[in-house]
């Protein structure tokens, strides 16, 4: 695999990471997932504008979010993927600084920049089988509208699902469900599509502006609000989204069997309709 790292497009097994990089030492740097659909990047405006977000947020002075997308589409072509369908990760830390200490570094050290792709497996939505999800709560920190690389909460989480035999953990805070380990979290109730606001705890993903434009568009109401925890019970579907996971329908909370077990009727009108847009069709 070919990986773009501080300006070079090298093997993988030729990046050498400082062990006094920042990331490597504090979680010091943010990062982002983007995707490729037949071959394009999705969305791309708008997972570069959340990626500068993140940047400014920590103030990390990396300056070269201009030529991300002329890096991305060359590593497409010297990895020769056959693959249409592409994960792009890239990650960005505050760069190396020696001795270690907490405060920044001067402005002279340079940001460390890695960019890696890879092809998407089980591309296909799963759609009508559903998956479980468990019930976790909240330790993050207080800023998780910043995609930070410091991400143990949510590993410990999403590794607790895996144990339960789940595929995500659906994270709470006071009660109130706000979005999964690495995903946005979404309920159906009485034909409308709830989810939790944006805030300082919510990432604004992607994928869920997308859904929001989309059921605009075909009719569904929205309520952008969290769920309470005793509030499940009178939900009749939910599902999950996110860049990777794109959209999954939730068909089990705490052993709990949503509905009649199987994708309901709102969220599979949601899915065609996202089918539809990323084919580049309209969803009306």
């Amino acid at each position: 695999m070919i990986v773009y790292f501080n300006g070079k497009f090298l093997e993988l097994d030729d990046v050498k990471i400082s062990p006094f990089d920042r990331g490597f030492l504090y979680a010091d740097g943010i990062y982002e997932v983007i995707r490729t659909y037949y071959g394009k990047l999705f969305r791309y405006a708008d997972h570069l504008e959340r990626f500068r977000n993140s940047l400014k947020a920590i103030k990390i002075n990396f300056v070269e979010t201009d030529i991300l997308e002329n890096n991305i589409y060359k590593l497409f072509e010297v990895n020769k993927y056959s693959n249409p369908n592409l994960s792009i990760y890239i990650q960005v830390t505050r760069g190396v600084s020696f001795p270690r200490k907490h405060s920044f570094p001067p402005d002279e050290v340079r940001a460390t920049i890695f960019i890696c792709v890879s092809p998407i497996e089980n591309d296909a939505l799963m759609i009508d089988k559903g998956i479980k999800v468990i019930l976790e709560e909240d330790i993050r920190w207080s800023r998780c509208n910043i995609k930070s690389i410091s991400l143990l909460p949510a590993v410990l989480a999403n590794q607790h699902a895996v144990e339960e035999g789940a595929e995500e953990a659906i994270l709470i805070r006071d009660e109130y469900l706000m979005e999964g380990s690495h995903t946005n979290f979404w309920g159906i109730k009485n034909g409308e599509a709830w989810t939790a606001p944006l805030s300082n705890f919510i990432l604004p993903g992607v994928t869920r502006t997308v859904i929001l434009e989309i059921c605009n568009s075909i009719g569904i109401k929205v309520s952008e609000q969290a769920i309470h925890k005793s509030d499940i019970k009178n939900f009749d579907e939910f599902f999950i989204s996110g860049t990777t996971t794109e959209i999954k329908s939730v068909t089990q909370i705490n052993g709990r069997i949503i509905g009649n077990g199987k994708t309901g009727e709102i969220t599979g009108k949601i899915y065609n309709a996202y089918l539809k847009y990323v084919e580049g069709k309209s969803w009306f």
